[in-house]
């Protein structure tokens, strides 16, 4: 078995790969080699494993209905027999609705991730790769939403949608494109005059082939890294829209309202704000941390080096 895995190894760290397969499989195995070598993001790794199984396994890891309430059992403090972390203001167990919350931000984390920097990827592609009137309006688009504070131009479109989840994360994908367009459009800029593409386009290749066949692959790598190290403003700008009650509504265990809800008692009562907070750190921190071990993994000048 030793041997068996020994020679798996050393056919992975192959310098003379036998096929694209084989090439594919040891570019992945050096990069998670590299990244199993970054102490702080597999702290990072470890935090967001544990949210997600957290997240999958709410109902059995929960001790309590996040949404009973139990008016005669309010305002325990931490330690409380039957309630870790105490209770709230109407007596539900502040742990049961720290679990079940995270299946909310796992749920805005992942539909954000799916949409803004899709739309990012394309209009940036798309505008860097035609250029002139098209690059000039698409771009112009692009200021215009990056001249708002993020926060602030998602409770315009919360304002104007209604509040909700489902709102929330329409909003902050509306405000989370414009990086992945201007990242997207510098890459493309540097890409699209090389001489493969030349020759591609000799090949009689057309734009849609060129631009989601040779483009789209190569930014990929950095989009990723962005996408990691946004997660923590997503989670931020989510919380403060449930902070301000114009995401999650209540009943929902999100994690910014729980904070709204606890900001009244926070003198006196402090665990009640305080542990949806923690747990808003925790995470944040956790995707900063593998973001920043993903850009040491992908980013290709430091490959090149």
């Amino acid at each position: 078995m030793t041997s068996q895995n020994l020679s798996t190894r050393e056919w992975l760290l192959s310098d003379t790969p036998e096929s694209r397969r084989h090439a594919r499989l040891a570019a992945m195995y050096k990069g998670w080699l590299t990244l199993r070598g970054n102490h702080m993001a597999m702290i990072g790794l470890a935090i967001i494993v544990v949210l997600v199984g957290t997240a999958l396994f709410a109902p059995l890891l929960a001790p309590h209905d996040p949404f009973v309430q139990e008016l005669g059992n309010r305002l325990q403090p931490l330690g409380t027999e039957g309630h870790i972390l105490g209770t709230d203001t109407l007596g539900r167990d502040i742990l049961s609705r720290m679990i079940y919350g995270s299946r909310i931000t796992l749920y805005i984390v992942a539909l954000v991730a799916m949409i803004a920097p899709i739309a990012g990827l394309l209009v940036g592609t798309v505008s860097g790769y035609a250029g002139g009137w098209t690059d000039i309006i698409l771009m112009r688009i692009t200021d215009i939403f990056l001249a708002f504070p993020r926060l602030v131009l998602a409770l315009a479109f919360v304002a104007a949608l209604g509040a909700g989840i489902e709102n929330a994360v329409l909003a902050i994908s509306l405000t989370a494109w414009p990086p992945y367009a201007r990242m997207a459009r510098a890459e493309t800029l540097t890409i699209r005059s090389s001489d493969y593409i030349s020759a591609i386009r000799l090949q009689g290749a057309g734009p849609l082939r060129i631009i989601t066949k040779h483009i789209w692959p190569l930014c990929i790598s950095s989009l990723i890294v962005r996408v990691t190290l946004d997660m923590a403003g997503i989670i931020l700008a989510a919380a403060g829209l449930g902070f301000l009650g114009l995401g999650a509504q209540p009943p929902s265990p999100e994690w910014g309202a729980m904070i709204s809800e606890g900001r009244r008692f926070i003198l006196d009562h402090w665990w009640i704000a305080t542990m949806p907070g923690l747990a808003i750190f925790a995470v944040s921190l956790a995707f900063n941390l593998l973001g920043d071990g993903l850009r040491d993994v992908l980013d290709p000048k430091d490959s090149a080096s």
